[in-house]
């Protein structure tokens, strides 16, 4: 039997995506994924206990943010199996479904329409690209599903793409450029070129970056353009020898910024012009040689900050996944766990499931520095839903302690001195009686 035939309401592109089911066991992961078009398997459905708590990881597996999407899975992951390993939530277990949202903003919003009318999902969690978290989101605010998008870092996500059941972890491109471009313009110069990703995390992260740029005297020279998915950027640098600037500032992300480091260092560009690279996931330069990790770019996390429980958490995540290719975790895994981790402690504090209980819980998180891992303390914008939390500056590190230490962190910025108030005033939540209420 062809198996769309089981799925009569789905159109045949479903068939793409890969489904897996992860019923995380007590003792590790579970039984080996399923897969197949939107095949799930629950497991309590066989067993004689409580109906578990379904959360829809909802994480890109293939398309341009395939490795992050599959590093911030692993995040989730380990946080719902430390609370599987205490006897999940209210005596009931948590089952995660993942789905393949393809780093394609349809595919997001089909899958999330999918995790909640027919996985029944209490709440969805995941996302890089920014167009995909607005599709999920705009779906989770109509059956007002609490989504956690955890890495996407386009300032429209707790800006004018805000909603009431959306909570943003990560550091956005307002916060990293006020982090980083008034020292870059102090050591590099003032003369600016903006190199984009053409879609909207790329488009607003180059705003904020410009806006950061003229506020400080500084001048953009020019803005390059760059397609999704662009594997070849000959045409684009060679524009950039033409014009030379003192700095180029980069909204690349995923594959692309990987292919772009590459081109780069083989031209040797790598030291002149400077490079700013708004934020840096470790999954795009994990593997990549010393010389490719050049230039001043923000992340929100290392996993050599010499901070309480840092050596204890990548201890975890080596025990745990003992043979995944990246060794140590890194910023969008940090983000996974965390946003996951807190959505459970919120869970726990309402002492329910029911959405807006957990609504308000997160609205009014407060997390102590030691608890988060970083130089300060971390809280959540109630107004925009956005995680504040510390930046960091880092660049390539020329003195590694092990092979895994590429960065070197040159300075931690609190998060109110980075504070995105063009998103406040952007943002407009929906009102609780306005979303819709369940409890599962």
């Amino acid at each position: 039997m062809n198996p769309d035939d089981r799925i009569p309401n789905f159109d045949s592109r479903r068939r793409l995506l890969k489904v897996s089911a992860l019923t995380l066991a007590a003792g590790g992961l579970g039984a080996a994924p399923f897969f197949g078009p939107w095949k799930v398997n629950h497991a309590w459905a066989q067993a004689a206990s409580a109906k578990p708590i379904v959360i829809g990881l909802t994480m890109d597996a293939s398309g341009q943010y395939a490795a992050s999407g599959g590093s911030e899975r692993l995040g989730a992951m380990m946080a719902i199996k430390e609370f599987n390993d205490k006897g999940g939530l209210f005596g009931r277990r948590l089952e995660a479904i993942h789905m393949d949202t393809e780093t394609t903003p349809a595919t997001g919003s089909r899958v999330a329409e999918r995790m909640i009318t027919r996985n029944e999902a209490a709440f969805l969690i995941g996302a890089v690209h920014s167009g995909v978290a607005n599709a999920i989101s705009q779906v989770a605010q109509k059956y007002g599903t609490v989504y956690l998008n955890t890495n996407s870092s386009s300032p429209t996500e707790s800006g004018k793409d805000c909603h009431r059941v959306k909570f943003v972890w990560d550091g956005n491109g307002t916060n990293f450029s006020q982090a980083i471009v008034k020292n870059a313009m102090s050591a590099s110069g003032k003369n600016w070129l903006l190199m984009t990703n053409d879609y909207v995390w790329g488009h607003n992260t180059a705003k904020a970056t410009r806006a950061a740029i003229e506020a400080n005297g500084g001048k953009v020279v020019d803005e390059l353009l760059v397609p999704q998915n662009t594997r070849d950027f000959a045409a684009y640098l060679l524009k950039v020898q033409q014009i030379k600037p003192d700095v180029v500032a980069t909204a690349i992300g995923g594959d692309d910024i990987k292919a772009l480091r590459q081109q780069v260092v083989q031209l040797k560009m790598n030291n002149k012009p400077a490079w700013i690279n708004n934020q840096q996931d470790w999954p795009d330069v994990y593997g990549l040689g010393p010389e490719q990790i050049f230039g001043v770019f923000g992340t929100t996390w290392y996993y050599r900050l010499d901070l309480p429980g840092v050596k204890e958490f990548v201890a975890s995540y080596q025990k745990l996944y003992p043979g995944v290719a990246i060794r140590v975790p890194g910023n969008v895994f940090y983000n996974g766990y965390m946003a996951t981790r807190e959505l459970l402690r919120a869970v726990e504090r309402a002492g329910s499931t029911a959405n807006i209980k957990v609504i308000k819980e997160l609205e009014n998180l407060k997390i102590p520095a030691r608890e988060r891992m970083q130089y300060f303390d971390a809280y959540m914008n109630p107004n925009t839903h956005q995680m504040q939390q510390t930046i960091y500056m880092a660049a390539y590190n020329d003195a590694p302690a092990e092979k895994d230490d590429i960065y070197k962190i040159l300075a931690q910025v609190q998060p109110q001195e980075v504070e995105d108030r063009d998103s406040a005033g952007a943002c407009k939540l929906e009102s609780y009686e306005a979303t819709a209420s369940y409890e599962q």
